[in-house]
């Protein structure tokens, strides 16, 4: 029997001190991972322009070589240079991925392979998904954390710069992006361990949005954080109204159309 809903939320200022800790971490998570996600549309001008550009070549009378690439880096900029697109675009690849991981984490879009959690009951996943974050996703990220800022470090004392000898320098500055995404993605890792320890511990006749988790009443209602989709709940093609269709008679003289409906 579903719970109303309605009567049994928090009202305004009175969630748990440990439910509003996990709203405003994950706040800080999504107003970065929403931004970030815009780092999506330098990527694509990019690498369009590195592939439009590459491909655009000629030969001139006296039989050289030339193409659009290869004027813009000679007369616009070096940036233009295929090598540097390349990198630039793995720069703002990484960039993308790395600042929305947490993102995708508190809206639950990750792919799950659920093969045993879909068939337990609500307190047996409430149980594996603390475990999971207990004993793998946070020590996990605080191990990955810790190499990759000694690794940023390192690449900032050596002044490491590109392999490449025309490719970007200051090599650290994308590798502190990669630390920020980790460290976004353990600020959502302990956001949904805040919820869910108030699952194991706390009021669970009490409802509030949850991030990685449905409420038995919500069952088989979402999947991956989006909703799902029902066939029954489809309109039917019987439902449809018909569309009329005016098709043109043969002339007789008259010029007159003739209706009908399909």
């Amino acid at each position: 029997m579903q719970q109303d809903v309605s009567q049994s939320t928090f009202e305004a200022g009175q969630e748990p001190v440990v439910l509003r800790a996990a709203t405003k971490l994950r706040g800080v998570v999504d107003f970065i991972g929403r931004r970030a996600s815009w780092l999506i549309v330098p990527l694509v001008i990019i690498t369009c322009i590195d592939v439009v550009s590459r491909k655009l070549i000629w030969r001139t009378a006296d039989g050289d070589v030339q193409g659009l690439q290869i004027w813009l880096t000679r007369y616009v900029s070096r940036y233009f240079d295929s090598a540097l697109m390349q990198e630039l675009e793995w720069h703002f690849h990484t960039a993308l991925f790395a600042l929305v991981l947490g993102f995708g984490t508190i809206y639950n879009t990750h792919v799950r392979v659920d093969l045993v959690r879909d068939n337990l009951r609500f307190s047996q996943k409430v149980k594996l998904e603390f475990a999971g974050l207990t004993f793998f996703m946070i020590p996990f990220l605080l191990i990955t954390i810790y190499f990759a800022i000694n690794y940023t470090y390192a690449s900032f004392v050596i002044g490491e710069v590109s392999p490449s000898a025309i490719g970007l320098s200051h090599r650290w500055i994308i590798k502190t992006v990669l630390v920020v995404g980790l460290i976004l993605a353990l600020v959502a890792g302990f956001a949904v361990w805040l919820q869910v320890a108030y699952l194991m511990w706390g009021d669970q006749s009490k409802r509030f949005e949850l991030m990685t988790l449905d409420w038995p009443e919500q069952s088989g209602e979402r999947i991956e954080g989006k909703e799902r989709i029902r066939l029954e709940d489809a309109p039917q093609l019987e439902d449809l109204a018909p569309i009329p269709l005016v098709v043109a008679a043969p002339s007789d003289g008259g010029g007159s159309t003739k209706t009908s409906a399909s």
